[in-house]
C-alpha cells in the first residue's frame, strides 16, 4: 500500500484499488442510508452505485494514466482524465431526472445535490485522495442530518393570490384591513362586480412561514371567518 493514503500513487497497487472501492462504498452507503430514511428518489443503493461508478472511472484514469515522456514517433494517446469529466458529466442527467416541478413547486433540488457531490467524493476517493472523500463524506453527512433541522426552522418568505366574493355594498378593501392586521402583506390586485351584485376582489398576499402547509390551513381560517374564499393559489415569490 502506499505510504501515504492522501495521495495518488502513480501505481496502485491491488490493496489501494480494494482500499478506494470499499471506502466508496462505505461513503455512499452512510449518505444513501440517510437519503432512504427521509424517502427521497435517489436512497441506499443509487447513491451507492453513483459513488461506486465515480471511484471506478477515477481508479480507471489513474491505472491508464501515462507517466513516460512521449518519443516523436509515438501514436497521439487519449487523456485518460476524461473519464472523470465524463462521469461528472453524465450524472448532470440522473441529477435532472431527481428534480420535479409542480406548478410553482420544485422538489428533487436537494437529492440532485447529493448526487452531485457524492460523484465528486466518489472520484477523491477513486483518485487516492481518502482523507479527502472521507472528510468530504462527513461534511455532507452533516448538511444532509444535523442541518435539515436548520432549513426546516427558518422562516421563508411565501405567497398567495385569492379571490374573494363580498356581498353588494361591501367594502372592497375591509378584506384588506383584516388581512394586515393579521400579519400578511397584501396588495389589490382586481374588483370586479359580478352578476348578482356583489363583487368579486383578488390580492396577492406575502407573509413568513416555516411550514407552508399549516400557513394555508391557517390563511385559510383566517379568512373564512369573514368572507368566501372563491379561489386560492400558492404563488412563488421573489427572493
Amino acid at each position: 500500500m502506499s505510504a501515504s493514503l492522501d495521495w495518488m500513487p502513480v501505481y496502485p497497487s491491488m490493496a489501494d484499488i480494494l482500499l478506494r472501492i470499499i471506502l466508496s462504498v462505505v461513503a455512499g452507503a452512510v449518505i444513501g442510508f440517510n437519503r432512504q430514511r427521509g424517502g427521497h428518489a435517489a436512497g441506499f443503493r443509487t447513491t451507492i452505485l453513483i459513488t461506486l461508478a465515480a471511484c471506478l472511472a477515477m481508479i480507471q484514469a489513474n491505472m491508464l494514466l501515462g507517466v513516460a515522456g512521449k518519443t516523436p514517433d509515438s501514436f497521439a494517446v487519449m487523456d485518460t482524465l476524461r473519464f472523470p469529466l465524463g462521469v461528472l458529466t453524465g450524472v448532470g442527467f440522473i441529477g435532472g431526472g431527481a428534480i420535479l416541478r409542480r406548478g410553482d413547486a420544485v422538489t428533487g433540488v436537494t437529492t440532485a445535490a447529493t448526487i452531485w457531490v457524492m460523484t465528486a467524493i466518489g472520484l477523491c476517493i477513486g483518485g487516492g485522495q481518502i482523507f479527502l472523500g472521507i472528510g468530504a463524506t462527513l461534511v455532507a453527512l452533516i448538511v444532509l442530518a444535523p442541518l435539515k433541522f436548520i432549513d426546516q426552522w427558518l422562516e421563508r418568505k411565501t405567497g398567495a393570490r385569492m379571490t374573494l366574493r363580498l356581498a353588494a355594498g361591501a367594502d372592497p378593501f375591509a378584506p384588506v384591513t383584516m388581512l394586515e392586521n393579521l400579519g400578511y402583506a397584501v396588495q389589490p390586485l382586481r374588483v370586479r362586480r359580478i352578476d348578482d351584485g356583489g363583487l368579486e376582489a383578488t390580492f396577492e398576499l406575502k407573509w413568513h412561514s416555516r411550514d407552508t402547509a399549516g400557513a394555508a390551513e391557517k390563511l385559510y381560517a383566517d379568512v373564512n371567518a369573514n368572507f368566501m374564499i372563491k379561489d386560492c393559489t400558492f404563488i412563488r415569490t421573489a427572493t
